[in-house]
């Protein structure tokens, strides 16, 4: 984490805790969805490394998409927030897919029956998801991104370079307005 990338995140931290203390309200706190980050200008995404099976695609790799706007989605199909994200990511690449967006979903286990790739294509099935989707069954890639949190969203820009990151729920019209904007060229 870049020394700009932590005093952002700090400062929005030290926002949500005071804005919490001085309501009164925890219970409001728990409830408000995850901040987005904004990731420094010279992030450049990671490759995606370790994986097992792709579906809906063939392998892909982060440095032939440059040149699209990339939603990087960290997800697995036994987590209920990242279940109820899906109709979000679904609904980007529909209006999005045929602008430049392409979205990968990275798949990785929480627990050992989310690793079987039968369940992981009845879950594609089941959720009406066409984008690719690769298998990241020992966490390799989650690693390269340093990920920590089921559902992430990472959103890379046509020069390979990672602009926002949000973790959890929420923030759907920020993410739409952020990829809009890369594909409208006016990032």
């Amino acid at each position: 984490m870049t020394p700009r990338l932590l005093a952002a995140s700090l400062s929005v931290l030290a926002l949500c805790l005071t804005d919490a203390a001085t309501s009164g309200l925890a219970a409001e706190a728990s409830r408000t969805a995850a901040p987005i980050t904004v990731a420094a200008v010279d992030t450049a995404a990671p490759n995606f490394v370790g994986l097992g099976s792709w579906f809906n695609s063939a392998p892909l790799n982060i440095s032939d998409l440059r040149g699209k706007v990339v939603l990087v989605n960290f997800w697995t199909y036994g987590c209920s927030n990242c279940v109820a994200t899906l109709p979000h990511v679904t609904e980007l690449y529909a209006k999005y897919k045929d602008r430049g967006l392409v979205i990968v979903g990275i798949h990785t286990p929480e627990f050992p029956f989310e690793r079987s790739a039968s369940n992981v294509q009845a879950a594609l099935k089941r959720h009406g998801i066409t984008y690719p989707v690769a298998q990241d069954n020992d966490s390799k890639t989650w690693e390269a991104y340093h990920n920590q949190y089921w559902p992430s969203q990472y959103i890379v820009d046509q020069h390979g370079k990672i602009v926002l990151h949000h973790d959890g729920e929420g923030q759907y019209d920020e993410i739409d307005r952020t990829i809009a904007r890369l594909l409208n060229g006016s990032s």
